[in-house]
Formats: C-alpha cells, structure tokens, sequence
C-alpha cells in the first residue's frame, strides 16, 4: 500500500486533499481553518525540523511524500528534501511557475525586506500582498505612508495600517473596485503564480501603478517536480490504483 504524506497550505493541496483517502495524511504548517469535507486524515503544525519530519514519516509509515507547499516556503521545502532523503522515500514537489511581465507592467525585483522598504519610500498608500511578514512591521511605517496589508486572518486595528482579511480567489472586477475605492499608489507581491491571485497583476497594470515583486527563493531538487496540481495528481494515480 502506498501512502501518501501531503505537505501543503489551502490552495493547491487542499485540492490534492481532496481527492485522498483516509490511508493518506494532509498536514497543514500554517494558520487557517482546518477543511471539514475530507476523506483523508489531517493535521496542523510543524514535525521539529527535518529530523523531525523524518522520524513521523518513519512511524507513520509513509511512502511518499508531497511537497505541495507555497513557493515563498523555502524552508519548509528544504525541511521536506531532507527529511525525505534521511527516511529513504521518495519527496515529490509542485513546483508553480511564478508570474512573467507583460506589456505595460512595471515590475520592479526586489531581493528581501530591507530592498523593498527602500524602493517604497516613494510611495504613499502601498498594497501589501506577502501574507503576514509586515506585520513585525509596523510600528516602522514611515510618517508620509498609510499601508493596507491583505492576508487570510484578520488583526487588530492600527492607526497607520488597514489590515483586511481575505482568502483568494480574487476576482478582477472586485479588484478593480478595491483599487479605485483605497487609491493605491503601489503593489507589493509575491511572484507566487496560479490564476487564484493573479488579478491585482491586470488591475496595476490597467492603472499603471509599480509592482514590487519579492524574489523567489531557492528550493530543493527532488525525485519528481511538477508545474501544476492535475498534471501531479494524474502521475500519482499509478500508485494509488496499486495501494487499493
């Protein structure tokens, strides 16, 4: 019987999750509220680092493990390579390619938190879309700027920033509306690729605002990588079909 450890968040692998049986293990590392519609076993938090993880899939039982983790995930990543090399099991991994610029964007790369907070300076109402890294933040805003900051949980109100709390997918038109009503001068991203948040792109681009997009960080080579979720679900169906 082959099964399956599924590493991931609530995009992507929620999706694999879905289609899983009750012989296979979903974890989920980071904040959310747990889906209640799924055949297969769950868990939410971290395994202790690489040793760690290696030690679950040892007791667990596992045979294979999924690294269906977000892009920005690097360490969680790194974390799942080697824990798979040290319980000798095969790691496989959705690796999505990031967004590319199209013909009226203004991408600007920056590399970490320091570069982005100096190509900000500019600025005066900036869209934070990196999730919850600008909260440590904020008591370093700068007094000409006031920052709206989306991500999955709301948070307390602060006199400087606007936190909303929202889950992807966005659609274009309510993102236009979100734009034009908080007259946004600037975006920040992750190049995280996918369809689910890819709007914000087309709505800076239509109103020619700058885009300043975190690099990618590097991440692991494993046994098998993957662009998209269908094309990995359909090389796993081989072995599914020989665990029944």
């Amino acid at each position: 019987m082959t099964r399956v450890l599924l590493l991931g968040g609530v995009g992507d692998a929620l999706r694999l999750a879905r289609r899983l049986g009750p012989e296979h293990l979903y974890s989920l590392a980071g904040l959310g509220k747990v889906p209640e519609d799924l055949s297969c076993r769950v868990r939410v938090g971290g395994f202790g680092g690489a040793e760690g993880l290696a030690d679950f899939i040892r007791t667990e039982g596992f045979d294979l493990l999924l690294d269906v983790t977000h892009p920005y995930a690097a360490q969680i990543s790194a974390n799942a390579a080697a824990a798979a090399r040290l319980a000798g099991v095969p790691c496989w991994a959705l690796r999505r390619p990031g967004w590319q610029p199209q013909p009226g964007d203004d991408w600007r790369e920056v590399a970490d938190w320091a570069a982005l907070v100096s190509a900000l300076a500019p600025f005066r109402k900036p869209l934070f879309t990196l999730g919850r890294e600008p909260l440590a933040h904020l008591d370093e805003i700068p007094v000409h700027q006031h920052w709206t900051l989306r991500l999955l949980d709301a948070q307390p109100e602060h006199p400087r920033a606007r936190c909303i709390a929202a889950r992807g997918p966005f659609a274009l038109e309510d993102e236009r509306t979100l734009f034009a009503n908080e007259g946004f001068d600037v975006l920040i991203s992750k190049n995280s690729g996918g369809n689910a948040t890819e709007a914000k792109l087309q709505v800076a681009r239509e109103r020619g605002l700058p885009v300043l997009i975190l690099q990618r960080p590097p991440l692991p080579e494993v046994e098998r990588s993957f662009a998209d979720p269908d094309t990995l679900w359909q090389a796993l169906q081989p072995l599914l079909r020989d665990s029944r």
